[in-house]
């Protein structure tokens, strides 16, 4: 795994802050030139530290997205392979180890039903996954 210094410590919390933040903008914020940016993104991004860029879209605007939470119980000791299987899909915003019942939880968003139904299936049809309770997110009480 690789080890970050402070400097890309700050640039992931700053591109965290605000994903579109232009190179110039963040090379001023981060005291480092415009080319030590762009160098550290793209190193970033080639080993999948940052998996993608996105924007957090009000939910009362973004009514084309469907969202869920799906809690996912895993068979014995597969848990690597599992959570390899689902950050594959790209319908899995975030996926998270837990504790308690559950092993790991899955942040969902699709753009229709069929393919929310399609996740679903996808997710429960891999190796070692047990199974699995989902909770669609209907609003934000609080954002």
């Amino acid at each position: 795994m690789r080890e970050f210094d402070s400097i890309d410590q700050r640039l992931i919390a700053a591109l965290t802050r605000d994903g579109r933040a232009s190179v110039t903008t963040l090379a001023g914020l981060l005291g480092v030139a415009r080319a030590t940016v762009q160098t550290r993104i793209e190193k970033l991004v080639t080993s999948r530290v940052i998996r993608r860029f996105t924007i957090d879209v009000d939910s009362s605007v973004a009514t084309n997205v469907i969202r869920a939470v799906m809690l996912i119980k895993v068979l014995g000791t597969v848990s690597r392979s599992v959570a390899r299987s689902l950050n594959a899909m790209p319908e899995i915003i975030s996926l998270h180890t837990t504790n308690g019942s559950w092993d790991l939880v899955a942040q969902v968003e699709v753009s229709s039903l069929p393919e929310f139904d399609q996740v679903l299936t996808a997710v429960r049809e891999v190796e070692g996954v047990s199974s699995s309770e989902t909770c669609l997110l209907l609003d934000t009480a609080r954002g």
